[in-house]
């Protein structure tokens, strides 16, 4: 049965190209992933179809009212699995390659993608299974950050690559940043291919490749690294 992924958006045009594109378009035509979107500005209560308005207490902005948020997720879920409503905002837990394997498994996916300053608190509060963040930035609306959420889960399906070890050695897959790549020629600009990649000794390429993974790792994300090498003692603990 395929992932269902239902968006809730002011633009959900986005994501008419998204969804036929590449990987995801792929895993759609194949029947892997299902992608509606819906516009919940067309729950919308009065003539100017209206889904924001100023908040109390003042300040700047408009904030998304609870009403068309609360009606557009409830229309959606009259069909098929109830599904998990998940808003994507700044102050979500940060989307990574463990979240992805998480929600991997769901049947069905809800995704809220707002604009403006924000939401009125009583959404996240009463409809809202789960928050996620792209990261520690501020972007217009959640649009692009379900498109990512979207593109991580679909390409972990089985058969969404043409072959699933195409996932197994990414970066953060297995909790290290991806080792370098080269390919033809081998010599470019005086820049020259690792001999260790052209001997063809399999175990010894594999070796190499995991130090490189493990040095990049270290210089260029310390964090992921020590939480690494944390496991990585536990495992060979006697």
């Amino acid at each position: 049965m395929a992932l269902r992924f239902d968006i809730l958006t002011l633009f959900p045009e986005l994501f008419e190209t998204f969804g036929q594109t590449s990987i995801v378009g792929r895993a759609q035509k194949n029947g892997l992933v299902d992608i509606a979107t819906t516009n919940f500005r067309d729950f919308a209560k009065d003539k100017y179809n209206s889904v924001d308005d100023a908040p109390y207490g003042g300040g700047v902005g408009m904030v998304l009212m609870c009403e068309p948020i609360f009606d557009a997720i409830r229309h959606v879920r009259s069909e098929g699995p109830k599904g998990k409503v998940i808003l994507m905002t700044p102050q979500g837990e940060p989307m990574n390659q463990g979240l992805l394997d998480e929600f991997k498994s769901e049947e069905r996916l809800i995704l809220l993608a707002g604009h403006y300053e924000g939401f009125d608190e009583r959404i996240r509060e009463s409809i809202v299974d789960r928050e996620v963040s792209l990261g520690d930035f501020v972007l217009s609306g959640g649009e692009i950050a379900a498109m990512a959420l979207v593109d991580g889960i679909t390409r972990l399906l089985p058969g969404a690559l043409g072959k699933d070890e195409s996932t197994h050695e990414e970066s953060h897959q297995a909790g290290l940043l991806e080792y370098p790549h080269y390919t033809r020629p081998r010599v470019f600009e005086g820049m020259d291919v690792p001999e260790v990649l052209l001997n063809g000794h399999h175990a010894k390429i594999e070796a190499w490749r995991q130090e490189q993974a493990i040095e990049r790792t270290k210089q260029r994300r310390p964090d992921l690294y020590e939480a690494w090498l944390k496991i990585h003692k536990e495992c060979h603990i006697d």
